[in-house]
């Protein structure tokens, strides 16, 4: 499997793919869709990519001028394959890796006073985890997201996901073959 960024500054850069199938990477179509959807200059944004694995949407991000990216990923044998490819970003973006369950690290971050512009969560399929973690995001959202956030997450389009988020109501679900992308937006910025 050939992984490379589709965007931005680092446009064409290979990433280092995973060995095995429990990581799995946001095809490049859907990458491009979501950044087509988002807006593809994402200057001077903070980033949080849960479930980040291979960290590809953390890294497309910073390409497209993000100047920070939280990478959360729990799965300890993809941790050293994240932070191989989040050097990438040294000199482009300031980023981090937390190696947490990314549904208790939404409260962790909230605690500590982070704040972000876009989230991005991609959990394993089929396994009710982005509902959850959207349920664990709900009463932080408001410390944790920017009024002006975007909030994505990714699916195989049978998880039922909740039509709000806290404050943030779900706006946009496009469908690219099995993946889903569900988007929500502050209740106040849809006026």
């Amino acid at each position: 499997m050939t992984l490379a960024v589709t965007g931005g500054t680092l446009r064409g850069r290979r990433l280092r793919p995973p060995r095995d199938r429990a990581v799995r990477p946001t095809a490049a179509r859907v990458r491009e869709a979501l950044f087509s959807i988002l807006g593809q200059n994402l200057d001077g944004h903070r980033v949080l990519d849960m479930f980040a694995g291979t960290g590809t949407i953390g890294i497309e991000a910073a390409s497209r001028g993000a100047s920070e990216v939280v990478f959360v990923e729990n799965n300890r044998a993809h941790l050293s394959l994240l932070r191989e490819n989040a050097a990438l970003l040294e000199g482009v973006a300031e980023f981090q890796v937390v190696p947490r369950d990314a549904c208790k690290a939404v409260a962790a971050l909230a605690r500590q006073g982070r704040c972000f512009d876009f989230a991005f969560l991609d959990p394993p399929y089929g396994t009710g985890l982005a509902s959850a973690c959207l349920a664990a995001l709900a009463p932080v959202a408001g410390s944790l997201l920017s009024p002006t956030a975007a909030l994505a997450a990714e699916t195989d389009g049978r998880e039922e996901l909740p039509g709000e988020v806290g404050d943030w109501c779900l706006v946009d679900n496009r469908k690219y073959g099995q993946t889903a992308l569900a988007f929500y937006r502050h209740r106040e910025a849809l006026t």
